[in-house]
């Protein structure tokens, strides 16, 4: 086992390298894989890999970010928005998975979203450090739960176990909970209107051919984050909301490459042959391209 693994990883990752070569060229782009948390401290490790990509020759001016995550801080997806834009002119998502939560956040800062039928992005619940700061939790459903239990209180509802559970709350991790919450509805907000709407010049369906404004950028960039953010709407974390809900229910443009044979066979082929091999592994995260060794 020991002399054929080896063997076997080098033939793994050649069918990988030879995929990204093919993804690169079908979408125009350079392009980079993701796999894991969205973690603060993945950024020095992320911005190191971004700069070495850019030093080498053959470097284009679009980013595409591969992108597999249960999510993560909100924190570090803005910081890894700003090391790609720093960078590079255009920035593209891929997700051939799941890009959830802090993903979804981060997806909504592209260009362009590839996905295909069977991808998912989720709601946007921001994830924070637990008290003992090993474990992401979901923030909202903690704010949810409260602000449950303080209705109850106003309404005389309330029974003493969960007045005792309210009693208990730390109320610098609540205020911190909703920090983190208003951090991702404005950093959304904020994308969305400077780079997916940024070619959105005229409305096609209300009032077709009306130029549209920056206002009417900015009304649609609120209503979609309050729909990601609305915990009544999606009523798990962990929901996967396919391309089709997402172009139906929040009108939002995704790129199919599925519709399209050369993108979704080189797409798959790179991203699950790699994916495969880092679950058989066990491995939380990873970052890969074929320039950076």
């Amino acid at each position: 086992m020991a002399t054929t693994l080896p063997l076997l990883d080098k033939v793994i990752f050649s069918t990988v390298e030879e995929a990204e070569e093919r993804v690169e060229a079908a979408l125009e782009c350079d392009i980079l894989y993701y796999y894991g948390e969205l973690r603060t401290g993945a950024v020095p490790y992320f911005r190191d890999i971004v700069e070495i990509l850019c030093d080498r020759q053959g470097k284009r001016n679009t980013l595409g970010l591969c992108l597999t995550t249960p999510g993560g801080q909100a924190e570090a997806v803005e910081k890894m928005v700003e090391i790609i834009r720093h960078h590079y002119e255009y920035f593209y998502t891929v997700v051939p998975r799941a890009a959830m939560s802090a993903g979804t956040i981060l997806s909504m800062a592209a260009d362009k979203i590839f996905m295909d039928y069977a991808s998912s992005l989720g709601p946007i619940d921001p994830q924070v450090p637990d008290r003992e700061d090993k474990f992401l939790v979901p923030a909202l459903g903690y704010l949810d739960k409260v602000n449950e239990m303080l209705r109850k209180s106003d309404d005389g509802t309330i029974t003493p176990a969960e007045f005792q559970m309210l009693q208990n709350q730390d109320l610098a991790m609540l205020a911190f909970y909703e920090q983190s919450k208003n951090l991702s509805e404005s950093l959304l907000k904020k994308w969305l209107t400077d780079y997916k709407f940024k070619d959105w010049d005229t409305h096609r369906t209300t009032n077709p051919g009306a130029p549209v404004t920056h206002e009417e950028k900015q009304q649609r960039a609120e209503e979609i984050a309050a729909k990601l953010s609305n915990n009544q709407l999606w009523h798990s974390h962990g929901r996967m909301i396919g391309m089709q809900k997402l172009r139906d229910e929040l009108r939002l443009e995704i790129e199919d490459y599925g519709a399209v044979p050369e993108q979704r066979e080189a797409i798959r082929r790179y991203c699950d042959t790699l994916t495969g091999y880092l679950e058989r592994q066990g491995s939380p995260f990873y970052i890969f391209n074929r320039h950076v060794q």
